[in-house]
């Protein structure tokens, strides 16, 4: 059961399979980048993965491997005849939709130190799933991911650029994220219209942060509208002490949300 790019292609057709765009159906065909994928995500026999969407089991096959259990999600029933021929035995697949999943329950009876999700996501549903991962509290490790390049620029985006943006934040403020591999469209079939980046998601420690509920609300509104100033963008706040907090910063309320580092919207959000 040795994985090659070569033999996939050959079960696809034997299959007749037919790729379906709804399901962002693009599978990795380039062995280098599947084992670069392998050694970024630094698994052990102690890791739990998570894979969703697994395709025809190309990262499937070499997560098995190395990891103590894989649990993959696949909603495309279709694709099963190919996967199967792909996995270990430690490696089980769930034939549904991630998004509609309990994950706590689908993991509850694994022993495990290291919880990691390694992927590639479809392109489709990325964020959603980014967000469910964290919204269901799962206590994820390290999530490492390839995704569209224009998606996971937002994803690792700093203050002062125009990709940071709200869902930077929120990210930010779970994980330390960073690009770990650019990867050409060319290693897909079918081939997509985008290039994509590998990202790395590692857990941080809590930020000191009072209300998470309140801080979220801030940072939406501060980007309400990305291209006006926290002026205009706060006036149901106290402007008064939001602008005490920016003068401590050599800021004031002429200032966009993009300009902030975390630290700043916590320490607004801590005093309001």
């Amino acid at each position: 059961m040795e994985y090659s790019p070569n033999k996939m292609k050959e079960d696809l057709e034997k299959q007749n399979f037919k790729f379906k765009k709804k399901f962002g159906q693009n599978f990795i065909v380039d062995e280098n980048v599947i084992k670069k994928i392998i050694s970024k995500s630094e698994i052990d026999n102690e890791t739990l993965v998570i894979e969703i969407g697994p395709g025809a089991g190309s990262l499937t096959s070499e997560l098995g491997k190395i990891a103590r259990n894989v649990i993959a999600y696949e909603i495309d029933e279709s694709i099963k005849p190919v996967l199967e021929k792909n996995i270990h035995n430690n490696t089980k697949v769930i034939y549904d939709d991630f998004l509609k999943r309990d994950i706590k329950n689908d993991i509850k009876d694994y022993e495990y130190k290291k919880l990691y999700v390694v992927a590639n996501l479809p392109y489709y549903i990325t964020t959603p799933i980014i967000i469910k991962l964290i919204e269901d509290k799962l206590n994820i490790d390290k999530i490492v991911v390839m995704v569209q390049k224009e998606v996971g620029n937002r994803f690792k985006a700093k203050p002062g650029t125009k990709e940071y943006n709200s869902l930077s934040i929120y990210l930010n403020y779970y994980y330390n994220i960073e690009k770990i591999l650019d990867i050409s469209r060319n290693v897909f079939i079918p081939k997509p219209n985008v290039d994509s980046i590998v990202v790395c998601f590692t857990k941080k420690e809590k930020l000191p942060l009072k209300n998470e509920d309140n801080f979220f609300k801030l940072i939406r509104d501060s980007f309400k509208q990305k291209r006006k100033t926290l002026r205009n963008n706060l006036k149901e706040y106290d402007l008064s002490k939001i602008e005490e907090i920016l003068n401590r910063h050599n800021l004031d309320l002429s200032v966009r949300a993009e300009a902030l580092p975390i630290e700043i919207f916590i320490e607004i959000s801590n005093n309001l």
